[in-house]
């Protein structure tokens, strides 16, 4: 494919540079089985809070590295020194309440893989285990949230989950291809829909 014909291609509307042009025809609405990655996406989601995505984007390499390649088990065990140390890192979003909030989400997702094997069988349960197929015609008709999305937001909030209201979690499920939301006129729908 030549590289008009990548930039010809019909995208969701939100894929417009040069961030989230890779983002969405890579790596959104990919169904998601890793646990780190599945980490990952909780930070990032939860740090995205109030901001946009690309600034998200723009910050996630540093994430990745501040963060221990999102190793839970790591970052389960960050002290005050640690949390010092983000604080003072411009690469990342410092946020006290949203790193605060990182270190005790990752305390929560050891105990969901101690209960259910891993976070990936917990989380996919939402869902019945299938991505969700939607083919919305318009971006006006993709919702910010589900009566799943609000399912899984009260049971991580539960179990001691922060930053991870309804919106969130949707926007989540999303990512990981819990849902496949990319629009019906967008090329990446049909390709995940196989």
């Amino acid at each position: 494919m030549t590289a008009r014909q990548q930039i010809a291609r019909v995208r969701c509307h939100w894929a417009k540079n040069e961030l989230n042009i890779p983002y969405h025809d890579e790596e959104w609405g990919v169904p998601v089985h890793h646990e780190h990655k599945w980490f990952e996406f909780l930070v990032l989601e939860g740090a995205q809070a109030g901001l946009s995505w690309d600034t998200i984007l723009r910050k996630r390499a540093r994430y990745r590295e501040v963060f221990d390649g999102f190793d839970p088990a790591k970052v389960a065990r960050y002290d005050k020194k640690k949390v010092r140390e983000l604080l003072s890192d411009a690469g990342i979003i410092r946020n006290r309440l949203k790193i605060d909030a990182t270190i005790g989400n990752a305390q929560a997702f050891l105990e969901i893989q101690k209960e259910f094997g891993t976070f990936d069988a917990y989380i996919w349960r939402f869902v019945g285990g299938q991505p969700r197929q939607n083919g919305w015609k318009t971006h006006k008709r993709v919702p910010a949230k589900t009566p799943e999305s609000d399912a899984l937001s009260k049971e991580l909030q539960k179990r001691g989950f922060r930053f991870v209201g309804s919106t969130i979690c949707y926007a989540l499920m999303q990512a990981t291809g819990m849902v496949n939301d990319h629009l019906f006129s967008c090329f990446r729908f049909a390709q995940l829909k196989k």
